[in-house]
């Protein structure tokens, strides 16, 4: 939270002890209203003056109903740039997805996504440099992320759990979407061709995905297998790190489904 320099923070804190609205002390401060929420909840923590502790329901543990298609989503956005975490003055941990502002449509949806997902959790936002963290805060994270664990995810095994596989069957381009969203990309390639004897320049679309984790990138070309895309893998020296599609059919598929970021 320094981003915004501790001067800034203690202001915000001063006129919210003092009664002031949240949305209030964002405008006057040009703080983002999620960073003021947030300072706010952390204030109130470390005062003891947090609201009495919060029940959510959970598909896993209470059996309730899981919006499939934003779960699959949602986990391919978790495993391309999302990461769970706890602070230590909070008591549940949170779930962070971070994305760059050159794409705010995703941001919106991703938060969608996750009001779907946790429809008992508020969500939130928190500017950093050139991105947002995309939060929610439950204590059944982990009962939906197990693939959440100690280190780098490219540095330990990732594997879907049954239920998890099921849902990805069931909804297998939400899948995609979410992991180009967060570690893909459409670009325009080109090169040159001899037309009548003249040289001249080919452009055509291309997605690409690149995801140091071998598990992760995986899990991504058994689902394109899935739905007749097909692709091949670029290395990056000797590291096989980009999965390419290239192919015009396969293409159109990925467009019609998932389309360039926005």
């Amino acid at each position: 939270m320094n981003f915004h320099g501790t001067e800034v923070r203690q202001k915000a804190l001063t006129l919210l002890r003092s009664g002031a609205k949240g949305a209030d002390v964002a405008r006057q401060l040009n703080v983002p209203r999620g960073t003021v929420s947030y300072w706010l909840h952390v204030d109130r923590s470390k005062r003891g003056e947090c609201p009495g502790s919060h029940n959510p329901t959970c598909n896993r543990c209470d059996g309730v109903d899981l919006n499939e298609s934003a779960y699959a989503y949602l986990l391919g956005l978790y495993l391309g740039d999302g990461h769970v975490s706890q602070y230590a003055q909070h008591r549940v941990p949170n779930l962070m997805i971070t994305l760059d502002d050159s794409w705010p449509g995703i941001q919106d949806e991703a938060e969608a996504a996750m009001r779907k997902v946790f429809p008992d959790n508020a969500t939130c936002r928190v500017r950093k440099t050139g991105c947002h963290n995309i939060k929610v805060y439950s204590k059944h994270l982990l009962c939906l992320f197990p693939q959440h664990g100690p280190g780098k995810k490219h540095e330990r095994e990732i594997t879907l759990e049954v239920w998890q596989q099921e849902i990805v069957d069931s909804n297998p381009w939400d899948f995609i979407r979410g992991l180009i969203h967060s570690d893909g990309c459409r670009i325009t390639n080109w090169t040159t061709r001899l037309v009548g004897g003249e040289r001249k320049r080919y452009e055509y679309p291309r997605y690409f995905f690149a995801n140091k984790s071998d598990d992760i990138r995986k899990l991504l070309c058994d689902t394109l297998n899935k739905v007749g895309v097909e692709w091949t893998t670029l290395a990056r020296g000797s590291d096989p790190f980009n999965i390419s599609i290239a192919r015009r059919a396969s293409v159109a598929l990925m467009d019609a489904h998932v389309g360039p970021k926005y």
